[in-house]
């Protein structure tokens, strides 16, 4: 009796570019999306959407919508919303307004222009804003009211307040310390605008390299070294490219003057300098790298996305879910304040519509970045990601010269073809 034996031999499917440098197939559509809609308006407006000028003025705008985004994740993974982030910020920016020209020159004698005006400006708008959002998150999370209820209270509450602490008006100038974390007031200049591209260069550069010693050490599959080395010129070329960009924006000339003028100092002729990244854009770097940290690298982070895979599961394992939610409605309070701190810095006042239609913007900029409504999935650049998608639209469309009212149309339009993309892409992902 002879045993016969069939050997099966398994191949492996071909892979094609993208799945070889592991690349995310959305994110890498995001990114496709955002190109084709750069090189569309720059199309249509005869070349001047794709300017250093107009780019810098992009990044200035989206960075308010962006830090509040980051925060939007952590609330929407958790499977909340809130719905009261613009009215938050237009709360915290008059509690600062207030701050810093009636309550300290009056109280503590500190003018505006005084050094340690805009630190306590600044300290006491992070403080309201983290209050109120703990408050709204203690309602969410002891109470059991839900997050859309006391949102959409607070979206009506402190709209209001910050009406009533300014009696209705606009107030400004601003103190002038605090207006350069605005944009084009307060910028590292060409130099040290280098060496921040530098820096943050070596180290995306060093965290692909170091996950990738980590991953081979563990005995996981790595990516082929060709592909790591071009995942990395790709990094590389971005982060640098971003930088050059920025400094080719150079100053007016009649600017400059006057910049010189205030040192005693004459201006060569012909000496030009760019204005590099602007203070505003560096904070929301910051933001980024330290809530991607945390949702990666922490506790509070893997608790975060734990609760919102499986809020049942997490409360069973020993995860206190209802403080959880404190702190989360906190982070999104402090979230608030900052770009409260950047939106009336960058108009040098505080308007009684500052933040008005945030929420729309924040939601959609964390929806469109791949955060899903259903809980437990969401990045941090993904929503800084659809924060730029959507201010690229926005000022695209104003380029253009497409009234407001159709402007919010096609925002609130893309939206939902974002939430339905994302729908048939995990759809697809699950089959």
């Amino acid at each position: 009796m002879t045993d016969t034996t069939t050997q099966q031999v398994t191949r492996q499917p071909s892979r094609n570019l993208f799945q070889k440098l592991e690349i995310d197939m959305r994110l890498l559509g995001m990114i496709g999306a955002f190109v084709l809609l750069c090189i569309g308006f720059d199309i249509v407006t005869e070349g001047r959407f794709l300017t250093p000028r107009n780019i810098f003025n992009l990044t200035i705008q989206t960075v308010s919508v962006a830090i509040m985004a980051c925060g939007m994740v952590f609330v929407i993974v958790t499977r909340h919303i809130d719905l009261s982030v613009g009215a938050l910020l237009a709360t915290c920016s008059a509690v600062m307004a207030m701050t810093q020209t009636q309550i300290l020159p009056y109280v503590l004698d500190f003018g505006l222009n005084h050094p340690a005006t805009w630190i306590i400006t600044i300290v006491v708008g992070l403080v309201a804003g983290t209050i109120i959002g703990a408050f709204q998150g203690a309602l969410i999370g002891y109470l059991t009211i839900p997050a859309f209820i006391v949102t959409l209270g607070g979206f009506l509450v402190w709209r209001n307040v910050a009406w009533y602490l300014t009696g209705g008006q606009t107030i400004g100038p601003l103190d002038e310390n605090f207006r350069k974390l605005g944009g084009i007031n307060g910028t590292l200049g060409e130099t040290w605008s280098w060496a921040l591209g530098l820096i943050l260069t070596v180290a995306a550069l060093w965290v692909l390299w170091t996950s990738r010693q980590a991953r081979a050490r563990h005995g996981f599959a790595v990516k082929p070294l060709w592909a790591q080395g071009v995942l990395s010129a790709i990094f590389a070329a971005a982060i640098l490219g971003f930088v050059a960009i920025l400094n080719a924006y150079e100053i007016p000339s009649r600017r400059l003057e006057r910049m010189f003028e205030d040192r005693g100092e004459i201006l060569p002729e012909g000496l030009t300098i760019g204005y590099g990244v602007p203070f505003s854009v560096l904070i929301l770097i910051v933001v980024a790298i330290v809530l991607t940290i945390v949702a990666r690298r922490t506790r509070f982070g893997r608790y975060i996305f734990a609760t919102g895979g499986n809020p049942d599961a997490a409360e069973l394992s020993g995860i206190n879910t209802r403080w959880l939610t404190v702190k989360v409605f906190a982070l999104m309070g402090f979230l608030c304040a900052l770009s409260a701190v950047v939106a009336s810095a960058r108009l040098a006042n505080h308007s009684n519509d500052i933040g008005t239609l945030d929420e729309l913007r924040v939601i959609a900029a964390a929806v469109i970045g791949g955060t899903a409504l259903s809980g437990g999935i969401g990045t941090i650049y993904g929503a800084v990601l659809g924060a730029l998608i959507m201010q690229a639209l926005q000022s695209g469309m104003a380029m253009v010269g497409v009234d407001a009212p159709f402007q919010n149309i096609v925002v609130g339009a893309v939206l939902v073809l974002a939430v339905l993309i994302d729908i048939l892409y995990r759809k697809r992902l699950g089959a």
